[in-house]
């Protein structure tokens, strides 16, 4: 049996979706979580070439900052694909920091290492 594989095709209009490839001729059992509470209204239907999942994104769930979903199969509890949705004007403002964090650290390290090149020589 060939392992389950899930492709994103999509996101449009609030309804993620992608393609499950699985050698089942029954539609899987699908179940999506964000923060451990189940997302209704998930749909599995057969298409040329696996099966379309379509997972409509609640409005409820988005907020300032990350939002995870997970999709797996419900018989196995194995997860198939995970989605990300980030909003707001503060995760900007908290990659930009991150992001000179980084840099700052990154340029702490040549500094370090070109030192350490020096004395070995």
């Amino acid at each position: 049996m060939r392992t389950p594989a899930l492709t994103k095709t999509r996101l449009f209009e609030g309804v993620w979706e992608g393609v499950l490839t699985v050698s089942t001729q029954t539609a899987p059992s699908i179940v999506v979580t964000h923060l451990a509470r189940e997302i209704s209204g998930v749909d599995v239907s057969g298409a040329e070439g696996g099966w379309v999942v379509r997972v409509p994104v609640p409005a409820d769930v988005l907020s300032d900052g990350v939002q995870t979903f997970i999709i797996a199969d419900r018989d196995s509890g194995d997860t198939l694909a995970t989605f990300s949705i980030i909003c707001g004007e503060p995760v900007a403002e908290d990659i930009r920091a991150e992001l000179d964090l980084l840099r700052a650290e990154l340029d702490l390290l040549k500094k370090a290492f070109r030192r350490h090149c020096v004395e070995t020589m």
